[in-house]
């Protein structure tokens, strides 16, 4: 499908793994010019190369001063930004009873606060550009999982912002939009996975437990819809958290059994 973004300069934050990865890839694929900000300069650059097409910036999203130098690099570079997908972030077990306020705080900057910083160093750009904005988020702000207080706040927080910027950039008819993951196999879940006692049959209990198919999503799915979202296929679409997760937030998993 051409979503028309050919040529498009689009920011993915985390773009070198995972879900970004798949984001990444499927820009190539559609013709626009990915920009993979993260902080591993190896792997942003081997992906580049892989795919023949974008540029890389390292950063350390949790530093704000490094997310306000990427952008500015990439629009001293580009002189333009059509959208950006926020991506980077990671479950990295906050928890309530056993945390502390400095990891807390931690976890805010390393999963949420270079979401705005990023944005808001790009907005004069798109803008310009009447781009648009996705927030990749979690099923955790709405399910809860335990031991992981820092990482859902966070995500709590991608939601509300998703809603908070799609009416405050109203006016510059800038879209904003989120795609919820549930379930999706990444190299990041592979590594927590296998810190667990009995990795293989815990994978197929949460497998078994996927309404549709009774399978993961795939990174490429979330990929699908972000950027049909962050395209002007869904021109009239703002404001919305879509759940790529085959039914695993919304459905009756017992009424499915």
């Amino acid at each position: 499908m051409d979503l028309g973004l050919k040529d498009k300069i689009v920011l993915v934050t985390g773009g070198a793994k995972g879900i970004g990865e798949g984001i990444t890839r499927l820009l190539a694929n559609e013709g626009a010019f990915p920009v993979i900000i993260g902080r591993n300069e190896k792997d942003n650059q081997s992906l580049i190369e892989a795919i023949g097409t974008g540029f890389q910036v390292k950063a350390e999203l949790s530093n704000p001063t490094e997310c306000k130098n990427a952008v500015e690099k990439i629009l001293n570079a580009y002189k333009r930004i059509d959208g950006v997908i926020n991506n980077a972030g990671i479950n990295d077990g906050i928890s309530l009873e056993h945390g502390s306020y400095e990891g807390f705080m931690q976890s805010l900057h390393n999963n949420v606060v270079h979401y705005y910083l990023i944005v808001q160093a790009a907005l004069p750009a798109l803008i310009q550009s009447k781009g648009s904005i996705v927030n990749i988020s979690s099923k955790l702000a709405e399910t809860g999982q335990g031991g992981t207080s820092g990482y859902a706040a966070a995500n709590g927080a991608r939601n509300a912002l998703t809603r908070e910027w799609a009416v405050e950039l109203l006016k510059y008819g800038i879209r904003v939009n989120a795609v919820i993951v549930a379930e999706c196999y990444t190299p990041l879940y592979d590594k927590w996975i296998k810190t667990l006692d009995h990795p293989e049959e815990t994978l197929q209990k949460i497998t078994a437990r996927i309404p549709l198919e009774k399978r993961m999503t795939t990174a490429e799915e979330i990929a699908n819809t972000a950027l049909f979202l962050l395209s002007e296929k869904s021109s009239h679409t703002t404001g919305q958290l879509i759940h790529v997760d085959g039914g695993y937030v919304h459905l009756d998993r017992a009424a499915l059994t």
